[in-house]
C-alpha cells in the first residue's frame, strides 16, 4: 500500500471516529449516542424483537427472515401478558437515507401482526410507529441503522474516496486468453556483411544501444582487399553477437538489434472462438502479475493455424510506452471485446465490496454513506450489470469503498432488530 493510502486511512478512520458511527441527524437522549450501543441496549420481547412501551401496553416489533423475504411480524401485549392481534391496528412507516419512505399496514395472523410487504434490504431507517387499541393510540420513534456511517467532506477528500453515478453502461462481452509480447519484424534486423572477408573492428557488446546509421563493424573484402564499414540499419539494443576481430564475415549476421519499443502481443486463438475474434477489437493487456494493464486493439489474425494446436495467432499492437512494463518473451493475458450489449443500470466493478453475505457498494447522500445490496448480472473487469438494489441517479462510492466498509465496521453498525 502506498504512504498516501496509509494516510488517507488514517485520515478517514480518524474522522470515523470523531462523527457518528451510526446517523446523519442528532439522535436523542432515549436513541443513544451511540447505535452500536442503543442496538444492544434496547429492551427485548419473548421474541428477540424490540419491545415499545406505553403505559401497560406494549409491542414487540420483529423482522421475520428465516427462508423467507425479510417482513414484519409485531406481537402485542397488556400487562406484559399476549392479547388478541385482531384488537389492535398497527402501521410501520420507514424514512430511509436519502428520504424515501416505506409504509406498512398490519393484519392479525394466528397470535401476531403481519406487514404487508417486503423490508428491503438495507434494514436502516428512521421508524415511526402507530398503534390503536381500546379507543387509544401510542407512538414510538426511534433509528435503527446498520451499514452507516457519516464521514466528512474533507476526511473523505484525504482518504481517496471517489463517487460517480449509477446509471446505463456498454458491457462488453469477453473471451480470456493466454499470449506472449513479442518485437514485430520491423523492430529487429540483423547486421551483416555485404562482401565476406576478414574482420578489422568491431564496436558494440551485448545490451548496448545504437544509433540507425553508426559504425558497427569494419570488414575487408576477400575480394577487393579494400575494407568497408558495416552500419546499424535501425536505432535499438544489441540482442545478439556473433562474430569477434579477426574472424571471417560470411553469411551469418554479426550483430542483431532490436528495437524493444516496438512491440505486439501475440494471442493463440483456439477454433472456438476463432470465427469471433476480428481486426479493429479492443483488448486488455494485462501481465500474468496483474500489475501492469493496457487496453490496444487486434491489428492482424495470421490465416494459418499451428498444426499441433489448432490455434491461430491473433497481434495486438502496443503502443511504444508498453515498453516500460511489458518486455519481449514475457507472458501475458489478453481480454479480447468479442461483443458489446447496452446494461440499463451498471456500476463500476472495482467498486463491490462484500457486507455480510452480500455484494454491495457504498451510496452517499451527503457526508454520509450506506450500503446497497445487489442483485447482479453480466459483469466484466470495467462494469457490473446491477438487476437489483440499487436506484438510477444514486451517487455511489467508485474509489475508496474499502475504507468506508472499515469505518462501518468498525462502528459496529450491524443488522440488528
Amino acid at each position: 500500500m502506498r504512504p498516501s493510502t496509509f494516510r488517507g486511512l488514517a485520515a478517514l478512520l480518524l474522522a470515523g471516529s470523531l462523527l457518528a458511527a451510526c446517523g446523519d441527524r442528532p439522535k436523542s437522549k432515549a436513541e443513544g449516542d451511540d447505535h452500536a450501543a442503543a442496538a444492544a441496549d434496547f429492551e427485548r420481547g419473548p421474541h428477540r424483537g424490540r419491545l415499545l412501551r406505553d403505559g401497560d401496553f406494549a409491542v414487540e416489533i420483529t423482522i421475520f427472515e428465516d427462508g423467507a423475504p425479510p417482513e414484519f411480524h409485531a406481537y402485542v401485549y397488556r400487562k406484559d401478558k399476549p392479547i388478541d392481534p385482531r384488537q389492535v391496528q398497527l402501521s410501520v412507516e420507514l424514512t430511509r437515507l436519502g428520504g424515501k419512505v416505506d409504509r406498512f399496514a398490519f393484519a392479525p395472523v394466528e397470535d401476531y401482526l403481519r406487514g404487508a410487504g417486503v423490508v428491503v434490504e438495507p434494514h436502516s431507517f428512521d421508524v415511526k410507529i402507530r398503534a390503536v387499541e381500546g379507543g387509544r393510540t401510542h407512538q414510538w420513534a426511534y433509528a435503527s441503522y446498520e451499514g452507516r456511517t457519516s464521514i466528512s467532506a474533507e476526511a473523505a477528500k484525504a482518504g481517496g474516496v471517489r463517487t460517480e453515478i449509477a446509471g446505463p453502461a456498454t458491457i462488453s462481452e469477453l473471451v480470456d486468453m493466454a499470449g506472449r509480447v513479442e518485437i514485430v519484424p520491423e523492430g529487429m534486423a540483423e547486421v551483416r556483411a555485404v562482401y565476406p572477408g576478414r574482420i578489422l573492428m568491431m564496436r558494440g557488446e551485448l545490451g548496448q544501444s545504437v544509433r540507425k546509421g553508426q559504425a558497427m563493424a569494419r570488414v575487408e573484402s576477400s575480394h577487393s582487399l579494400q575494407a568497408y564499414a558495416i552500419t546499424a540499419p535501425i536505432s535499438g539494443v544489441i540482442t545478439e553477437k556473433n562474430a569477434n576481430v579477426g574472424g571471417v564475415a560470411g553469411d551469418q549476421p554479426l550483430f542483431v538489434v532490436a528495437d524493444p519499443t516496438k512491440l505486439h502481443a501475440e494471442f493463440f486463438v483456439y477454433p472456438r472462438d476463432a470465427e469471433r475474434v476480428r481486426v479493429g477489437q479492443p483488448v486488455e493487456v494485462r501481465s500474468l502479475s496483474g500489475e501492469a494493464r493496457l487496453t490496444a486493439r487486434v491489428e492482424a489474425i495470421l490465416p494459418t493455424a499451428d498444426l499441433a494446436s489448432q490455434t491461430l495467432m491473433a497481434h495486438v499492437h502496443l503502443p511504444p510506452g508498453a515498453a516500460t512494463s511489458f518486455r519481449p518473451g514475457m507472458g501475458v493475458e489478453g481480454s479480447f471485446s468479442v461483443g458489446a450489449q447496452s446494461a440499463p443500470l451498471a456500476v463500476r466493478t472495482k467498486a463491490l465490496q462484500r457486507f455480510r453475505d452480500f455484494t454491495v457498494v457504498f451510496a452517499k447522500v451527503g457526508n454520509t454513506y450506506e450500503v446497497r445490496m445487489l442483485e447482479l448480472g453480466r459483469q466484466t473487469p470495467e462494469w457490473t450489470e446491477v438487476l437489483g438494489g440499487l436506484a438510477p441517479g444514486t451517487e455511489y462510492v467508485v474509489d475508496g469503498a474499502f475504507l468506508i466498509r472499515a469505518d462501518i465496521e468498525k462502528s459496529g453498525a450491524s443488522h440488528d432488530h
